[in-house]
């Protein structure tokens, strides 16, 4: 016996114009849509219970109708609640049905249109990179950071929002208000101008003193990081401007009353480029661009010294830049040059160990040939990677304990073949030709 009434079947036969129904058909048509019901009402209440909720709603049958492949109601996706109505067909038999709600025309034709909606645009950008968030327009940084905190907050401090619900003509004054006095404009223009001034030594020796010292530049830190970026990237051809460019980049670093933590990530990449640059300068000279390298080098010593705190990435990240640039044999030697050195000023004795010992003599081959052919054009620029690749090993000699006898004949036969082992033999050479045993004695206990 089914709990569906046979005669709701035979109502709907007959308004298709079917007439005549067996009984045993409108049983099992009675059972058959008894358990078509309790599948779909199964399949909403699962939709309920995962949404966490104690009601059915119409959205949950609509679910379960798309799940079991049927389909699906129209009409009841409606989120506002429906009224039901009730009228009487007879005695004993009330009918149900959703009563429409009346529209009044005139009012409907008189009201204000919506604003029209912005249209979506998305964009995609790196918001983290093995766990280091680049410095680009897209990501916050810190000062971003603390500059929340100072942003207006209310009903009409979002102009999105407050156009959607109709306020948009409430202004709101921000709680701090950032103008740069005409004072501070004046100097920052003249110091520009001083420190690019190639005609004038004093004007530009006094500019940088003074960035070096005066206590009231907070205000244009961003403003000078941003001046050096832009005069590192569109000045590679010009010596003399990267190189007075990281004199400012020394003289702000210097200066005790600013606070340069959070433009350290946009100060190194200027940095960077000036020590391992490909092509810095157009003097035929090649190595008119060494002595930038060499500051650029103490730069980064510095940065790490006094920020590395702070970051605890910033030293990895440096060194790793540096060593693919020294061991890179598609990159000039000046790029070489100023990863050995760079390596030299970040981490001193610990990474020369680390990382410029092991590689030296796999780095030989590279300057092997320029060095023994005479009219090469590289031997100058290799003469200078070798001096740095010697000077940087130095550093291991101050760890070295005791004292050591001037080396014997024999003894510098013997000692030539171990550092020409461990080193290659065009460094061991110059080792051996100082005549410094201390120093021969920490390259071979390294």
């Amino acid at each position: 016996m089914s709990v569906w009434n046979p005669d709701n079947i035979k109502d709907v036969a007959e308004s298709i114009g079917i007439t005549s129904l067996n009984d045993d058909v409108l049983q099992a048509l009675s059972s058959d849509i008894e358990y078509r019901l309790s599948q779909v009402l199964e399949e909403a209440l699962k939709f309920m219970r995962h949404s966490r909720r104690m009601t059915l709603s119409t959205q949950d049958v609509a679910q379960a109708l798309r799940i079991l492949d049927i389909e699906p109601l129209y009409g009841y996706e409606s989120t506002r609640p429906l009224r039901f109505g009730e009228a009487s067909i007879g005695p004993g038999q009330p009918l149900f049905y959703v009563e429409d709600e009346e529209v009044d025309f005139e009012k409907l034709i008189n009201a204000p249109l919506p604003k029209v909606p912005r249209e979506i645009s998305l964009t995609a950008h790196w918001l983290a990179v093995e766990g280091v968030q680049p410095s680009i327009p897209q990501n916050p940084t810190p000062a971003d950071s603390r500059n929340q905190e100072l942003v207006p907050k209310g009903p009409g401090a979002n102009p999105n929002l407050a156009a959607i619900s109709g306020s948009d003509n409430i202004t709101v004054k921000p709680l701090v208000k950032h103008v740069l006095s005409k004072e501070l404009q004046l100097y920052f223009a003249n110091v520009c101008s001083a420190v690019l001034d190639e005609n004038n030594d004093e004007y530009s020796v006094a500019a940088l003193a003074s960035i070096r010292t005066d206590p009231g530049l907070h205000q244009l830190v961003p403003y000078f990081v941003n001046f050096i970026a832009e005069k590192v990237t569109h000045n590679l051809k010009d010596l003399f401007v990267l190189t007075q460019t990281m004199q400012l980049t020394s003289a702000l670093l210097d200066n005790k009353h600013l606070y340069v933590d959070p433009y350290i990530g946009s100060i190194v990449p200027s940095v960077l480029t000036c020590l391992v640059g490909r092509h810095l300068g157009s003097s035929p000279d090649p190595l008119a661009n060494y002595p930038l390298r060499n500051i650029a080098a103490a730069l980064l010593g510095s940065i790490c010294k006094k920020f590395a705190k702070s970051s605890h990435t910033l030293k990895p990240r440096l060194a790793r830049t540096c060593l693919k640039h020294f061991l890179d044999p598609t990159k000039p030697l000046g790029a070489s040059y100023g990863g050995i050195i760079g390596l030299q000023a970040i981490g001193g004795t610990e990474v020369v160990r680390a990382l410029i010992l092991p590689n030296v003599k796999e780095y030989e081959s590279l300057i092997r040939e320029p060095l023994e052919d005479d009219a090469s054009p590289k031997k100058a620029e290799a003469e200078a990677v070798l001096t740095a690749l010697v000077g940087a090993l130095q550093a291991l000699e101050d760890d070295t304990l005791g004292m050591m006898k001037e080396l014997q004949n024999g003894d510098n036969e013997y000692q030539r073949e171990k550092l020409e082992e461990k080193v290659g033999s065009l460094v061991a050479g110059r080792v051996i030709e100082m005549g410094r045993p201390k120093f021969v004695k920490a390259l071979l206990e390294a």
